[in-house]
């Protein structure tokens, strides 16, 4: 069985991903070749976006990788503020304080500028994204592989795009993300590589950007979190706030 099935098979058994062994992808490459096949398998060809994981220095320090790493979003992860989800639907779940972009325009794959990114960006909006632990041990996985799982991606919330987004000052916003009213955490756009826009450009020279064709006008993308993964224990309300970005709010029954 290769990479992506196997992935496939422990996502819908709801059961921890093992390592691969001989079938794990050896290198970054490799792990986002078998996420292109692992979206072709679920039917999210072309994505409903991207994520972009271990844009801080400390995720990449959590995770052990030297840059950042990123995973295909299918359509059904772009829902609206005040979504509502069984908590017993995820395995080990999380969430991140995220902001996000929708495209205006498309973003071919290859090296980008921070500006060239910014001007195909149509809408700036802060987001929540779900996050799932699926792993064991990281090290005995591998990073390889974990980037082929999607880096750690179950679904998302979006809360409404600010269209005069470039008014605002978005490496000076800060975020913060509260569980039943009690912060958990925050930080700054520029706590994502410098500035939220350098992350957009990261992605459209990636690898993941290079399998699925490049960035295309109306996908969504969450460029990171300024939090690390706040792992959840049970049932319970989700808010994040971002200072010129407004709010979004999830709740696990």
């Amino acid at each position: 069985m290769n990479a992506a099935k196997m992935i496939l098979e422990a996502r819908q058994a709801r059961r921890v991903l093992a390592p691969l062994g001989a079938a794990a992808p050896a290198d970054a490459p490799a792990a986002y070749a078998v996420q292109r096949e692992l979206a072709d398998m679920l039917g999210a060809v072309p994505p409903g976006g991207f994520k972009i994981g271990a844009t801080t220095r400390q995720m990449q320090e959590y995770l052990g990788l030297s840059g950042p790493a990123a995973g295909f979003v299918p359509k059904t992860s772009l829902n609206a503020s005040g979504l509502s989800v069984p908590f017993a639907d995820f395995i080990g779940v999380g969430v991140e304080c995220e902001v996000a972009v929708r495209l205006g325009a498309d973003l071919p794959p290859g090296p980008c500028t921070a500006e060239r990114a910014g001007e195909a960006v149509a809408e700036v909006m802060c987001a929540i994204e779900i996050v799932e632990k699926r792993y064991g041990d990281l090290v005995e996985l591998g990073t390889p592989t974990l980037i082929a799982d999607q880096v750690f991606h179950a679904s998302g919330v979006l809360g409404a795009g600010v269209k005069d987004w470039r008014g605002i000052d978005l490496g000076a916003v800060r975020g913060e993300l509260f569980v039943d009213g009690q912060s958990r955490g925050g930080g700054f756009g520029r706590d994502l590589l410098g500035h939220p826009m350098n992350a957009l450009a990261w992605l459209a020279g990636s690898g993941a950007a290079e399998v699925f064709g490049g960035l295309k006008a109306g996908q969504v993308v969450w460029l990171g979190s300024v939090t690390p993964p706040i792992w959840l224990d049970g049932p319970c309300s989700v808010r994040v706030v971002y200072s010129d970005l407004g709010e979004v709010s999830l709740t696990f029954r």
